[in-house]
């Protein structure tokens, strides 16, 4: 059985992966890709591993409630997904990638890895987690339950995070011999991490000149002292078995986790006392703090394998 997947603001640096990954896998067909910039244009011109034919389309949101497809994917910026869902069966399986729905209760949040793969079985509204949101709750999760203050992320992506639309954050002359910090406080991906790790978290992100890519170092206060070997047992423990996760010894950079499927978490750095822990966690902002992420989810409620492509 071939999956007819639906994409709706296909034009992104995300919709770029999302159809690269579709294209690998046997089981999924790309149906359709929505775009209003390059609608007439053909898809290969964006994609080439997509079959010839397949151009991009400007669909409102009633026209993609009435195409026959297995399941959705909406890739647009924040505020632009509900009219979509709305007119959309449901029945059918979408994945989410705005922050529109994360705090919402009626959608599954799919970060498998930590919250778990059941809810996603059967699932028909999923809301995939933000790019930096991934990044410091896998630095985090492990250690839930056992902070005494709130937890300190400092998170640095490629310009790609920025998205297509101009600005002082995709601007490679701006950029140049820069580092570029923004929303100091109330990021909506400071608000994602607390809600969905049940702890206090303090977030800066700043830009950087490289295209993709992401490191977060997270400071933890400890309740109780931990020695570094018992530290990173507990990541061994939580994440032993995942196969886009890799602990390392070392402390992991941009290059580590920039176009990688997963994430690489390491540097298990302790003060004296045990009671500091410093954690730095690497991915792409693309793949496992998006495409990859999504693809994962929608396997996941399809009842499909999940690291397949």
């Amino acid at each position: 059985m071939t999956v007819r997947i639906g994409l709706v603001g296909a034009r992104g640096h995300t919709g770029r992966e999302l159809m690269r990954l579709i294209a690998g896998r046997e089981d999924l067909e790309l149906a359709y890709a929505s775009s209003r910039e390059f609608a007439g244009r053909p898809v290969s011109d964006m994609a080439p591993e997509l079959r010839s034919g397949l151009e991009f389309e400007a669909l409102p949101p009633d026209e993609v409630g009435r195409r026959e497809v297995d399941a959705l994917i909406l890739a647009l910026p924040n505020g632009a997904a509900a009219p979509f869902v709305a007119a959309t069966d449901p029945s059918l399986p979408i994945v989410d990638l705005s922050a529109d729905y994360r705090f919402d209760d009626d959608w599954v949040y799919g970060l498998p890895e930590i919250h778990g793969r059941d809810a996603l079985r059967g699932a028909r509204r999923i809301s995939n987690p933000g790019c930096y949101a991934t990044a410091g709750q896998l630095a985090l999760a492990p250690l839930r339950g056992r902070l005494s203050a709130p937890a300190h992320v400092f998170g640095v992506s490629g310009y790609s995070g920025a998205g297509t639309t101009p600005s002082r954050k995709n601007d490679p002359d701006a950029l140049a011999d820069n580092l570029m910090p923004y929303a100091l406080t109330g990021h909506i991906h400071e608000r994602e991490m607390a809600r969905h790790l049940g702890e206090t978290v303090r977030f800066t992100p700043h830009v950087a000149a490289f295209f993709r890519g992401i490191v977060a170092t997270v400071h933890a206060e400890l309740a109780e002292p931990l020695e570094r070997d018992g530290l990173r047992e507990l990541y061994e423990s939580a994440y032993g078995g995942e196969p886009l996760v890799e602990i390392v010894d070392g402390i992991p950079e941009v290059r580590d986790g920039a176009n990688r499927p997963g994430a690489v978490i390491g540097g298990f750095g302790l003060s004296g006392d045990g009671r500091h822990a410093v954690i730095v966690s690497a991915l792409d902002n693309l793949l496992k703090g998006a495409a990859v992420q999504a693809l994962q989810n929608l396997t996941l409620a399809l009842g499909l394998p999940e690291e397949t492509g």
